[in-house]
């Protein structure tokens, strides 16, 4: 199943990048919120770090969506989801393959905003090196996990596509809300000791959506137009 969901994966991002209209999207999409929100603050006022941490993570997050509605919508225009479906492949390969994809695009559009963070918001890495990469790495796959289950919905008509906006996020507070509080941590240096509660949380919630992700996408990506 790894194989096929690597070669998934692959097809995607080559796909994807070729094409660069959700990555594109993504990356214009997050850099703008960052930078419409800098605006908010008056010229030389400090800005908080756990609001910095925020406005990264909802930019993050409307890139999250994005982002695979582009993946998902990759088989829908040249009707190849019937031939995935009628494949060897178990379903699972591709949840798996499509979540792999969007993790990377999903890094890569960070690897933008993180600067962009920097620059217009004034923030500074003060907190451990460490606890920025564990972070992003926990809620990045907390992201993609339900992000690669819902974006199934998307599926074919545009009207599922908002769909995927409207239930995406109220499942995605719990990890939003662990990684701005830890993000906050690392900007501002301060109750780093409390980290592990956090990120406790944040494997919880990759835990059981991953296992939901497992159990319920056959069923969701399989069914009838």
């Amino acid at each position: 199943m790894l194989n096929r969901a690597a070669a998934i994966a692959v097809k995607d991002l080559r796909l994807s990048l070729s094409g660069g209209q959700g990555l594109v999207q993504a990356v214009l999409l997050g850099l703008l919120l960052i930078f419409l929100f800098s605006l908010a603050y008056a010229e030389g006022a400090a800005v908080l770090p756990q609001a910095a941490a925020a406005i990264f993570w909802l930019a993050s997050a409307f890139g999250l969506v994005l982002v695979f509605n582009d993946l998902f919508s990759l088989e829908e225009a040249n009707q190849a989801r019937l031939g995935l479906l009628s494949s060897p492949a178990p379903a699972h390969s591709v949840w798996l393959g499509k979540g792999m994809a969007g993790l990377l695009l999903l890094l890569l559009s960070q690897l933008v905003f993180l600067p962009a963070t920097a620059v217009f918001l004034g923030q500074d890495i003060k907190g451990p090196f460490w606890l920025l990469a564990v972070t992003l790495a926990s809620a990045d796959i907390g992201l993609v996990v339900v992000g690669a289950l819902l974006g199934a919905l998307s599926q074919g008509q545009a009207a599922r596509e908002s769909l995927l906006s409207v239930i995406v996020f109220p499942l995605l507070l719990p990890v939003l809300l662990g990684a701005i509080t830890l993000f906050g941590m690392v900007f501002s240096g301060l109750g780093v000791e409390e980290s592990g509660s956090w990120l406790g949380l944040i494997g919880a919630f990759d835990a059981l959506f991953g296992g939901a992700g497992l159990l319920l996408f056959p069923f969701v990506y399989g069914g009838e137009e």
